[in-house]
């Protein structure tokens, strides 16, 4: 969901495993900003750490732990039921998928799976797995246990929003221990892209368990980079290197994430030592780390997320059921001015789903430009006027008055709101700002759709595919459309565009799907941030990609000596 992931977040990739979901699947984002996915990544300081790699680092070396920063805590280590950005972060360092992109995100790589071939007609992958890959306690992962992940995100009582890419699937076939072979019925243009987001499990543990309450997604056991080790709950989460990880143990014995709902305390944290890395607010980015200490402490870096932040509306509400309504206020908000106002300048305005300089993106839509007047002009012709002249616009005898929902921690998301609230009050729109813990809000408002208007952010795929967040059959419980958006023509482009693997196509159906989207405005679409993680300068081997700067995470490490902890492996 905005960050949540879906089709997810949303949120920011630590490790490669997580750059390969938000690869396949949007993340619900809850902000914390940490900037592991984008691309164009670039050092803000005039010194790149691939200079400073080709100079005289010193050796790699095993030891000494990482202390990351994160606003909300995770809910489940189980992927497939997890919906917001921290659980997928969590559990990216212990499952891994059978594919991943590569660091310029331009082609898909072995993972789990070594090889893999696909029919001339795109119907059938077959893909051949590794053998030497084993489950932390010791069993061989096989291809039943990837049969076992595919029957349990589309068995019905799984309660997950992943199922749709693995419910195309029309036969699954079991060639050997290592081999298996999938049958599509019809043509799935993700297909192939799609087996890199499925978290393989161990069958051997859970079948014949209820999933949705196994105590497994408390304390898994998994085959990836890390070994679950404690789980604080709202404290701290932490795991340990696997030795026997196969594609070689990390380096970084330990990683922590401390749950800090407030971004100035994690900043606080940081100065004093108590976090090794976080995502910078603009304002921390801006004026807070330019300084001699943060130069020698500190590596900061800066590129565009893949992500967006909008402002989404429950179109269950009478209030905002007429286009004109949600036209207006789109018109009433001055984008700009939050880009430049609350990130400083650190991202750029919004006009759809897709990222500005993707080949996706449709060059020719119309964006609402900031004119009050229109605004006020589209509420009068629906109805809303002041009658009683008191400066809130009323209509039957009720003003025109609504609460903006936002997540705790991510004080852009409540800066965008403020600066919302003033707007519409301008317009003569009565707005109040709530701010809610971060897993309340999901669990308790945006699963029940217990909201009006949200302000919250997504993650894009690689793939345009958008199906989960906007097709009309994707308004359920824990489903994406949770704005209860609705629209034939849509429904069906979207099913053609997952139908065709011509790109020519794919782009005119896509770009007809955003000229929809704009509109109708089932959101306001408001900006596409910059990523500004902070890392503390002691950890070598970062190299920047268009996949970020962790995805090669497992691959980072502290020379021996800088290193701050003593931890036994």
């Amino acid at each position: 969901m905005a960050e949540r992931a879906t089709a997810v977040s949303r949120l920011a990739a630590i490790t490669p495993a997580l750059a390969a979901l938000v690869a396949a699947a949007s993340l619900l984002l809850h902000g914390c900003g940490d900037g592991s996915d984008g691309d164009n990544a670039q050092r803000d300081d005039p010194q790149s750490p691939a200079a400073s790699a080709a100079g005289a680092d010193p050796a790699p070396a095993y030891g000494d732990a990482i202390v990351f920063g994160t606003i909300g805590d995770g809910s489940t280590l189980i992927p497939m039921l997890a919906s917001d950005s921290s659980s997928h972060e969590y559990a990216s360092h212990l499952f891994d998928g059978l594919l991943e992109y590569d660091k310029t995100l331009s082609h898909l790589e072995p993972r789990l799976a070594r090889s893999w071939e696909v029919s001339p007609d795109g119907l059938q992958i077959t893909f051949h797995l590794r053998r030497d890959v084993h489950w932390t306690d010791g069993v061989a992962f096989t291809a039943r246990d990837v049969q076992f992940a595919f029957d349990t995100i589309r068995d019905p009582k799984t309660m997950t929003a992943y199922a749709e890419d693995y419910k195309q699937v029309q036969r699954f076939e079991l060639l050997g221990d290592y081999d298996f072979r999938v049958t599509y019925e019809k043509p799935f243009a993700p297909a192939l892209a799609s087996w890199n987001s499925m978290m393989v499990l161990p069958r051997h543990l859970l079948e014949g368990k209820d999933i949705n309450e196994t105590d497994f997604s408390q304390h898994p056991v998994g085959l990836g980079s890390h070994v679950f080790e404690s789980w604080e709950r709202n404290t701290r989460f932490t795991l340990r290197a696997n030795p026997e990880y196969y594609r070689g143990r990390p380096h970084i014995e330990q990683v922590v994430y401390r749950v800090i709902p407030d971004e100035s305390t994690q900043f606080l944290e940081l100065k004093s030592g108590g976090l090794d890395m976080m995502g910078l607010t603009p304002l921390q980015f801006r004026r807070q780390t330019s300084s001699q200490t943060f130069d020698r402490g500190f590596r900061k870096y800066r590129y565009v997320s893949n992500s967006y932040t909008y402002m989404g509306y429950n179109l269950d509400n009478p209030l905002f059921q007429d286009v004109r309504v949600r036209r207006a206020f789109t018109h009433a908000i001055n984008k700009q001015e939050i880009v430049d106002v609350v990130l400083f300048g650190l991202g750029r305005a919004a006009e759809g789903p897709y990222r500005p300089g993707t080949t996706w993106l449709n060059k020719n839509l119309r964006p609402y430009g900031f004119d009050p007047a229109k605004a006020k002009a589209l509420l009068a012709e629906a109805g809303w006027r002041d009658s009683d002249g008191d400066g809130i616009l009323d209509k039957d005898g009720q003003p025109f008055s609504f609460k903006i929902l936002t997540n705790q921690g991510n004080d852009q998301r409540l800066k965008t709101a403020t600066v919302i609230q003033k707007r519409l009050r301008d317009i003569g729109v009565d707005v109040a700002v709530r701010v809610v813990e971060w897993s309340a809000f999901i669990n308790d408002f945006i699963d029940k759709r217990r909201f009006d208007v949200i302000v919250l952010g997504w993650s894009l795929s690689l793939d345009p595919d958008q199906y989960d967040i906007w097709h009309s059959s994707k308004t359920g419980y824990k489903q994406f459309n949770f704005v209860g958006f609705k629209n034939a023509e849509v429904d069906e482009l979207l099913e053609k565009g997952r139908r065709t693997f011509d790109e020519d196509e794919r782009r005119r159906i896509y770009d007809r799907v955003q000229e929809i989207l704009v509109e109708q405005q089932p959101y306001t679409f408001l900006y596409v941030p910059d990523s500004l993680p902070i890392v503390a300068s002691r950890f070598h081997g970062i190299e920047e990609a268009p996949a970020g700067i962790s995805w090669n995470f497992p691959q980072w490490y502290v020379p021996t000596a800088l290193q701050k902890y003593t931890i036994a492996p």
